[in-house]
């Protein structure tokens, strides 16, 4: 089928066009390294690239290439790169459109590793980079100079929950000849498609949510136009951060089941959001879902719903959310996001531990900070959960 005019959850099923040769309903699992060639012209034919048959797994593989495929055509891209972990996805676009003597402007609440990697790596390359609040335009526009080349944004941001306006930092990248890469993990590509609004790269931490059950490690960059998949696509082969066949296929087999698992925990994500805006021991919650939240019109504008994540802060700060997190029976108190089961952190000692106090206030992750990522359990059984370990406070 042709599945580029079907819908959403028929991609998800049917998108990436592998057919087995043996009639497997499910793509089998090509775990080698190696391929062998049908003869000394074929192999060299191989390698000028004027044939599609594959040479070795760093640079091909038949559950790879279905994956970027199928990832590319939900994006509305026109190519995935996969790489072993999200990391390995943001640093592939570091090292393709950042040189020497360049500069980088992102927003202060993107993952931490994003932005310590950023500070901490490449300025020993001579790239500068500049961190502001990307919800606030003008923040934006001020930043940049006459040696930026890349506007990295991830919205919703990580933890913040904040939301940027991805048409506006179309607009800007266009008129200052600036790359757009868009950080797409917590929303996916069900609930945002950043290339139709304007960005020129995406990428995922294919971890979260398109694998979806917390069993690997996985990363995807999708970009708009062959020119840029030309450039990205060989330094992913060139530094071996490629993925690994087995997986692949476990990422395809979890991102089938995307749309539901979205919805699902959507639904619940919610009722726990109202759930906790109401209770006497929480300052505020972060929420899409939720009217109080600062981007509520923009996110019902670029985003087709709220998703799972949620960030809150309990009355006392530090202590009381230490509490909580200890007390908590069902949910897990682990890093990581967009699985089937819920999940506790806090930002400020775990996921962004590397920045410091004064970049993580700038960032808007105060010390109480906690984040949630709603799973697919049953709803009463979440908010049961966290209404017994706020009872601890």
């Amino acid at each position: 089928m042709d599945t580029k005019k079907a819908g959403f959850n028929s991609k998800l099923i049917h998108a990436g066009g592998f057919k087995d040769t043996k009639g497997s309903a499910v793509t089998p699992i090509y775990q080698t390294s190696t391929f062998s060639f049908e003869s000394a012209d074929h192999g060299a034919a191989c390698f000028a690239g004027e044939s599609d048959g594959y040479i070795y797994t760093r640079l091909g593989n038949p559950n790879i290439e279905e994956l970027e495929k199928t990832v590319a055509e939900l994006e509305n891209g026109f190519g995935g790169i996969a790489t072993s972990s999200g990391m390995a996805a943001v640093n592939v676009c570091y090292l393709g459109l950042l040189s020497a003597g360049d500069h980088m402007v992102s927003h202060n609440a993107v993952y931490g590793p994003s932005r310590s990697i950023m500070e901490s790596l490449y300025p020993r390359f001579k790239v500068e980079s500049t961190y502001v609040d990307a919800t606030n335009i003008d923040n934006v526009l001020n930043a940049i100079r006459p040696n930026t080349k890349v506007l990295y944004i991830e919205t919703p941001a990580n933890p913040t929950i904040g939301i940027t306006d991805l048409k506006a930092m179309a607009k800007i990248a266009k008129e200052h000849n600036l790359k757009l890469v868009v950080d797409n993990t917590f929303c996916s590509p069900y609930l945002q498609k950043p290339l139709d609004l304007g960005a020129d790269i995406v990428l995922h931490s294919m971890t979260k949510f398109i694998n979806g059950h917390a069993d690997i490690v996985a990363g995807m960059v999708v970009t708009k136009t062959e020119e840029d998949y030309k450039l990205l696509k060989p330094i992913m082969m060139n530094i071996g951060c490629n993925m690994d066949p087995h997986q692949a296929w476990l990422t395809r087999r979890g991102l089938k089941t995307l749309a539901i698992r979205i919805e699902r925990a959507q639904e619940s994500a919610i009722k726990v959001a109202d759930y906790l805006e109401s209770h006497p021991k929480v300052e505020w919650v972060l929420y899409p879902g939720l009217k109080s939240h600062p981007q509520y019109e923009l996110g019902k504008e670029q985003m087709s719903g709220p998703g799972a994540m949620i960030s809150f802060e309990v009355k006392g700060g530090l202590k009381s959310g230490k509490i909580v997190m200890n007390s908590v029976k069902m949910a897990l108190l682990a890093v990581s996001l967009g699985g089937i089961e819920t999940l506790i952190q806090h930002p400020a000692s775990m996921t962004h531990s590397k920045l410091s106090d004064e970049k993580q206030l700038e960032g808007g992750i105060t010390k109480g900070l906690i984040r949630l990522s709603i799973g697919i359990e049953d709803v009463e059984d979440i908010i049961t959960d966290l209404d017994q370990a706020l009872a601890q406070i």
